[in-house]
This record gives C-alpha cells, structure tokens and sequence, in this order.
C-alpha cells in the first residue's frame, strides 16, 4: 500500500533565532503565565500564537506576526479566533475572525 507523502505539509524547523525566541516564549509560558492565569481575549492565545508563528515562519516574519498580534491584544478589541497564517498565504488582513463567526476590520 502506498501512501502520497506530496500532499503533507513538511515539519516545522525553525533556524536557530526562531529557537531560540521559542524557547524565550516557552520560558514565559512556564514561569510568568501560571502567576497571571488565563487573560487572553483571542484564541489561540497570544504566546501560543508567538510559538507558532516563531516556527512556521522563521524569526523575521513571526516576530512580526507575534507583535501585530500583541498589539491588537488590548481592551477595546473584542478578541476572537485568529490563527497564524499559513506558510506562502499573503499578509492577514486586519481584524480577527469572532468566535460567533463575523469578521471585523481594525
């Protein structure tokens, strides 16, 4: 039985910068989170978010991502579902995508 290997997305390496902000992240996630408990108003969270644009994008663009991503986390955003673009996908448009399902523009 053979099984078509093309169609599955390549595991995620970052290069040693991205490492090592993961790392910097998780350390965060471990250490300083658990003092704070669950505060972030988008899912997934804003340092989960951090972790995976940091290794599906490299150190450049997903430190890029993560701080967009920050920015937009304050009180007058009602949050929501916003993942980390796909590798190759254009920039995310701004807003986020609700967890009722409508769209808003920032």
């Amino acid at each position: 039985m053979s099984t078509d290997l093309s169609t599955e997305a390549p595991p995620e390496r970052p290069g040693p910068a991205a490492w090592l902000l993961t790392q910097l992240v998780r350390g965060y996630q471990l250490v300083v989170s658990p003092w704070f408990g669950p505060r972030c108003r988008f899912y997934p969270s804003c340092s989960a978010y951090a972790v995976t644009a940091l290794r599906r994008h490299g150190a450049i663009k997903g430190t890029w991502l993560a701080a967009r991503r920050l920015l937009r986390c304050h009180p007058w955003n009602p949050g929501g579902v916003d993942h980390v673009p796909a590798k190759g996908s254009p920039a995310p448009a701004e807003g986020c995508h609700h967890l009722d399902g409508h769209q808003t523009a920032a």
